[in-house]
Order: C-alpha cells, then sequence, then structure tokens
C-alpha cells in the first residue's frame, strides 16, 4: 500500500498540472493539522504559489480543489481554511484499508528504510567503573538503548557502546580507597585518600578481597598494594555494571576500555597527525591544541609540562576509533555536567578532517527520585549517589524505563517512586500495558467463542467514529517512530502509547468487539488486533514487556 502523503502528493501534483504550474519548483509539504477538526492533513501549497500567480492563496487554493477529483473512498472532503490552507478528510476506504496493512505487517510496521543501512553508533553510560551506577545513568542508559532500537526501526545499523574509563587518577583513588579498607581488616592503620571513595560498597570489595585472598597483599610496598587492589576492585565494578545493565535489558555491541587507547598508543598517533596539520602549539612547556580555531572558546592541553598525556588527548584518539571501524555518524550521551566538554570534542574530530556533522552530544538531564513527594537524598549503601540498581529493585524494569524516558531528555526529571509501583490507571506505564493485557484478554475470549478473524472479514462493518479514531491512532505510529529518531525525543513514543491506549480504552468503553454479530464481531477483533501490533510493537522498542495478564 502507498503512502497517504505519496497518494495526496501525486493528486495536488496533477492538480497543478491541470493548472499550468511548473511544479519542479515548489515542494509540496503534507502535514497532520493540530487540531483534529481541520482534517487529516493538510497542505499550504495556494500560499507558496500566491506571488507567482498574482492570486489570494484562498483563490488558488480553490482552483487546485476544483481540479481533483472526487472519491469519497479515499477523501472524503476537501476543506479551504485560513489564509488557504487546503485541508483533507480521508475517507472510510483509505482507513479499513490502512487497517488491513498493519494486520499483514504485523512486527515490521513503522519501520521505514530511510537510514539506508549505514553505520550509526551511540556511546552512552561511560561511568567510572570505580562505583555504582547511578540514577542520571540509568536514564542516559535506557535513553541510550530505545535511542538505538529507533534508528535501528527507521533503517540504520545502530549499534551500543560503553567506554570503560579503567586508567588514570580516578581508578588509583579507588584502590586507594579499598586498601585502606582492607588494612584496617587486618589491624593496620593507612590513612583514607583525601579524595577516595565512600560508602558501603568499598568496604563490601575490601572484605571480598580479604575473603578471597586473606593477608597476602598486607606486606607489600604501598604502590603496589594499591594497584594490585585496583585492578580486583575495578574487575569487579566492571562485572556489576554489565550484571546490571542485563539485568536493565541493555546489550552493548561493545565495552571500550580507555587502556586499549593507550597501551595501543593510539592517542599519540591522534597527537602526531594534529602536529602534521598544524593544529598544535608549545607553550609553558606543554603541547596545546587550538581547539578556538574550530568554534571552541578557548585552546587545549594535549601533552602536560611533565609530558603526560591529558584525558582529552586520549578521548580524541578514542573517538577516531569509531570512525576507523567504519561508523557514519555517532552521538554521545553525556551527563548534565559535561557541556562545556561538546565544543573541543567537535573541533577535535574536524581538526582531523572529519565532517561537522558525523558527531553529535545529546546531554541528559539530572533526576530527582521522590517518595511521598519529598526528594531521596542518598543511597544507603553508596553514600553521596542513589544507585541505579536500588530504583529497578524496588519499581522494576518496565517501570524503570518508561519513566526515564516518558521526559524530554534536555528536561529535568522529577521520578516519582510511590507512582511508578501503583497497579492503576494513574501510573502510565501500567495504564499503556493494561490495554494490552485487556486486548489478548478479548482475542482469548473471541477465541473460546468460536470468533477467529479470518480472509473473509468485512471491515466495511466498521463505521463508527470510535473506530475510526482509533484507526487514525494507528497510522500515527510509524511518523511518531520516525519522528522520535529524527528529532531525538524518544518521550514521543511513551506520549503516543498512552494516547493509543486511551483511545482503545474509549472504543472499548462504547463498543463490544465480541457480540451475538459474528460478522462484526470478526471486524472489530481485527482492530483491536492491528491495536496489540502497535502496542507490541512500541513496548519492544521501550524495551518493556508486553504482559497478557495483569
Amino acid at each position: 500500500m502507498k503512502n497517504i502523503q505519496e497518494i495526496l502528493g501525486e493528486i495536488i501534483t496533477n492538480a497543478l498540472q491541470q493548472l499550468n504550474v511548473d511544479i519542479d519548483k515548489y515542494k509540496i509539504i503534507l502535514e497532520r493539522p493540530k487540531q483534529e477538526n481541520h482534517g487529516d492533513w493538510s497542505v499550504n501549497i495556494a500560499m507558496q504559489l500566491a506571488s507567482v500567480l498574482k492570486k489570494a492563496p484562498r483563490q488558488i487554493a480553490e482552483e487546485i480543489k476544483n481540479n481533483i477529483p472526487f472519491d469519497s473512498g479515499l477523501i472524503e472532503k476537501i476543506e479551504i481554511a485560513g489564509p488557504g490552507f487546503i485541508n483533507f478528510y480521508l475517507g472510510w476506504d483509505y482507513f479499513r484499508e490502512a487497517l488491513g496493512a498493519i494486520i499483514q505487517q504485523k512486527q515490521n510496521y513503522g519501520q521505514t528504510d530511510w537510514g539506508k543501512n549505514e553505520k550509526l553508533q551511540i556511546e552512552f553510560v561511560s561511568a567510572n567503573p570505580t562505583g555504582p551506577l547511578n540514577v542520571v545513568s540509568a536514564r542516559a542508559a535506557t535513553i541510550g538503548d530505545i535511542m538505538v532500537n529507533l534508528y535501528n526501526a527507521v533503517g540504520f545499523k545502530a549499534d551500543r557502546e560503553n567506554y570503560l574509563n579503567d586508567c588514570g587518577r580516578q581508578v588509583r583513588l579507588l584502590g586507594e580507597s579499598v586498601s585502606s579498607h582492607y588494612m584496617a581488616i587486618f589491624n593496620r592503620n593507612e590513612e583514607f585518600p583525601e579524595e577516595g571513595y565512600h560508602g558501603e560498597y568499598v568496604k563490601e570489595i575490601a572484605r571480598d578481597i580479604a575473603d578471597e585472598h586473606g593477608n597476602k597483599f598486607i606486606e607489600l610496598e604501598k604502590k603496589v598494594r594499591t594497584q594490585k587492589l585496583a585492578d580486583i576492585a575495578l574487575k569487579e565494578m566492571i562485572r556489576l555494571q554489565k550484571e546490571i545493565m542485563d539485568l536493565y535489558r541493555v546489550n552493548f555491541q561493545t565495552w571500550f576500555p580507555e587502556s586499549n587507547v593507550r597501551d595501543t598508543n593510539k592517542h599519540l598517533e591522534v597527537l602526531d597527525l594534529l602536529k602534521q596539520r598544524g593544529y598544535t602549539f608549545e607553550q609553558d612547556g606543554a603541547t596545546w591544541f587550538q581547539s578556538s580555531k574550530f568554534g571552541d572558546e578557548k585552546d587545549r592541553v594535549l601533552l602536560t609540562q611533565e609530558n603526560e598525556p591529558t584525558y582529552f588527548l586520549v578521548d580524541i584518539a578514542y573517538h577516531q576509533t569509531k570512525y576507523e571501524r567504519g561508523y557514519k555518524k555517532m552521538f554521545d550521551i553525556w551527563g548534565p555536567d559535561h557541556h562545556g566538554y561538546v565544543p573541543r570534542m567537535k573541533a577535535a574530530l574536524q581538526a582531523l578532517g572529519y565532517p561537522q556533522d558525523s558527531f553529535d552530544v545529546e546531554i541528559v538531564q539530572q533526576v530527582n527520585l521522590l517518595r511521598g513527594g519529598e526528594a531521596v537524598k542518598m543511597s544507603k549503601r553508596a553514600g553521596q549517589i542513589i544507585e541505579m540498581k536500588e530504583v529497578i529493585d524496588e519499581v522494576g524494569v518496565d517501570a524503570a524505563r518508561f519513566f526515564f524516558v516518558n521526559r524530554k531528555s534536555s528536561s529535568h526529571l522529577d521520578f516519582d517512586i510511590d507512582l511508578a509501583k501503583k497497579e492503576t490507571d494513574e501510573n502510565p506505564v501500567y495504564y499503556v500495558q493494561y490495554a494490552h493485557a485487556r486486548i489478548c484478554n478479548i482475542i482469548k475470549f473471541a477465541g473460546e467463542q468460536g470468533i477467529i478473524p479470518d480472509d473473509q472479514v468485512d471491515l466495511n462493518l466498521l463505521v463508527k467514529d470510535e473506530e475510526k479514531q482509533l484507526i487514525k491512532k494507528l497510522l500515527q505510529y510509524p511518523d511518531v517512530i520516525s519522528g522520535a529518531a529524527q528529532s531525538w525525543e524518544p518521550h514521543r513514543l511513551t506520549t503516543y502509547l498512552q494516547e493509543l491506549a486511551a483511545t482503545f480504552h474509549r472504543f472499548y468503553h462504547f463498543h463490544r468487539v465480541v457480540s451475538e454479530d459474528k460478522s462484526l464481531s470478526k471486524a472489530r477483533l481485527t482492530l483491536t488486533k492491528a491495536t496489540k501490533i502497535v502496542l507490541a510493537n512500541g513496548f519492544k522498542i521501550l524495551g518493556i514487556s508486553a504482559p497478557e495478564n495483569m
């Protein structure tokens, strides 16, 4: 079945040809009106033509309308509105045919191919593996995972990546923190580092090391001991990160360690390349990158006075490996305190010769956890942060994923724990999942009555306004998916699913699906099954379950 925008575009084009308009000079843009009583689709081509044809837009719109052959099956009516909008109201024939297409496409409904199988990567979470993942990481994990699903649904070959900062000062501080607690277990006093890691999890790691290895590390020289304990602690924290990601249904194609960049001297290769391109200079014993040439507010250090590579240099090299691995477009999801880092990374990649639009960053804002209307201050186990796992354990994976993505990522999120746990219509994830479960029960009941839709279903029996409204809502799904992907607004999908559930519940309130009229029952069952398909497809992209009973 042709896309309705293509069909209407051809109809309008033919009408313009009748008016001797050179259509190659103009773009026919069809949009859904914001107000439902303004029709199903609207076009502003008459206003584009006004200055050329030297006529009022409404007059041009009337002439276009008069040159469109009337087909009540496809187009119920055409109205001219405002300064010259042409509003199309689609007919029942179109809606019934479109409903049949949803049934035929099943799990493929909503998918498109505009990505042309281009390799795309989204890097997210990428938290220092020196402590438990927090709620901002949980939100980033949700948004990143769902965006990959959205991009794959519209034809890209999208992958997930987690960059592990397994080197440097933070890892050293983790080792020193664990070492202090480890030594205390054996009644040895070792000063806790001034900026060390607090929280029960550090003590747990120290106790686990003592249980497994005994006192074998206590006589080692401090630097050697802290390095060995850092290695053990780091391995454990990465294991826990992978475990929580599995629990959260996030499957990273790659966990990329920073040590991989350093061990292969990729950062030194990048430094040489920037030097060759003339974008570095020496000052105060350090090597600088002329990032201000590419829009950054100031130049940045690549090598310190001690000839040590900065984190920025290593990070540039890491991002270069993405291009070398064949990715044409890349997104990073960063926390709210990284705004200032974006221009310098974009500058570096441009300096290396990569297209300006090949790399972008999405900032995910803070999360405020609420319980009883009050902010949750801190974790009992991790100190000043709220652990991701604590939230998942309390509200469940489905509710966590839905709530974390149910608001624009650039906005702060108030996550109401009490609401997420409610089994009522107030809870949005419960509300949409209940619609799916209700449909499953309807289909099961129909089967018990011997009513099963087949090839002979008469969709002409669908004539009620609530039936048409439900079909209209189902037909918005492909646009929601493509729009959410293009705009980086995955919350569009949760909003849509809530609207779809409400539209279905309204239809079900007014009309019995299974009745004594078997032919009508089959037609309404077809509509009900199409709703189930769209709900399930949306749930799959969100990474939440589609329950059959609740």
